[in-house]
């Protein structure tokens, strides 16, 4: 009999709008409203929509440039 254990997985970045909208510093609305209009792309599991932390990371943070 084989055991799996949840640490030789790789972390799932596919998280409920609530954890990403937390670690981000914005509203569940704002991201509801970023799927909506295709700047992030959403993945309904049942009734339950998630996102990949990873695309957020490459779309929503954009660097300030500065002046130099």
């Amino acid at each position: 009999m084989t055991t799996h254990h949840h640490s030789t997985l790789p972390e799932s970045t596919i998280v409920p709008l609530a954890v990403a909208a937390e670690r981000f510093g914005v509203s569940v609305k704002t991201l509801r409203r970023r799927i909506a209009d295709g700047t992030i792309r959403g993945y309904r599991v049942g009734r339950l929509i998630r996102v990949d932390l990873h695309e957020l990371d490459e779309r929503l943070l954009v660097e300030i440039p500065s002046r130099r």
